[in-house]
């Protein structure tokens, strides 16, 4: 790491962090906020996993975060609340058998669960007050209470659900750069009522985060 020097001292950079988000109303939360690379990169494991890919090959970074509202699992992740993920898992990356579900691992290949440093977990919630859990990444949104409990079963340290943490860790791991997915509550896991979400509250949680986590995930690393 090359040091600089301020007024007789020498000092470690700031660390080079990527926020992806899925769409620019996301971006630009977090943006008002934190003042590093904040991109829109798409909706879905997938176009959230090509456009961080994209990213990385043009620059070196030396963490990426995965950013956005989706919903949270009642009563543990109310709505207005930040959830810092200490797992990112695919839940509906796998088979289903007249037995259930079946994870991609238990067939034999691929992977379902990155992890964030375990420190930088601890240091953002610290920071933001967030709860810490597990996020899950799935292509359809939960809409039913059956499907909420099933995850729920499958997935007992579960918080939150969005659709991009599993699709950005993927990319990460691919360049070797740690991961963190941070989430703001916008609605209940469950069946799906579109009055009972709060987008515009949860997008307000997520900047007034992103300016409390921008000194943490700057000097991730940078000594």
């Amino acid at each position: 790491m090359v040091l600089q020097a301020e007024e007789g001292r020498l000092i470690a950079p700031s660390a080079r962090v990527l926020v992806a988000t899925a769409v620019p109303a996301e971006r630009d939360a977090v943006a008002r906020t934190f003042p590093g690379e904040v991109i829109a990169v798409g909706v879905g494991p997938a176009r959230a996993a090509a456009g961080t890919a994209t990213a990385l090959t043009k620059a070196p970074y030396d963490l990426v975060v995965s950013a956005g509202i989706g919903g949270g699992f009642a009563p543990h992740a109310p709505v207005g609340t930040l959830v810092v993920a200490d797992e990112i898992t695919a839940a509906d990356l796998g088979a289903q058998t007249p037995d259930g579900f079946l994870p991609v691992t238990d067939l034999g290949f691929g992977t379902v669960t990155h992890l964030p440093p375990a420190a930088l977990v601890r240091q953002a919630a610290d920071a933001t007050g967030a709860r810490t859990g597990a996020v899950l990444t799935v292509s359809t949104v939960t809409g039913t209470a059956e499907r909420a409990d099933e995850l729920r079963r499958r997935h007992p340290t579960a918080l939150a659900e969005a659709m991009e943490g599993f699709g950005v860790a993927e990319a990460a791991a691919l360049h070797g750069v740690p991961v963190l997915e941070v989430r703001a509550v916008s609605n209940p896991v469950g069946p799906r009522d579109r009055a009972a979400w709060r987008i515009g509250e949860a997008l307000q949680a997520l900047a007034e985060g992103f300016g409390k986590l921008a000194p943490v995930l700057e000097s991730w690393k940078t000594v």
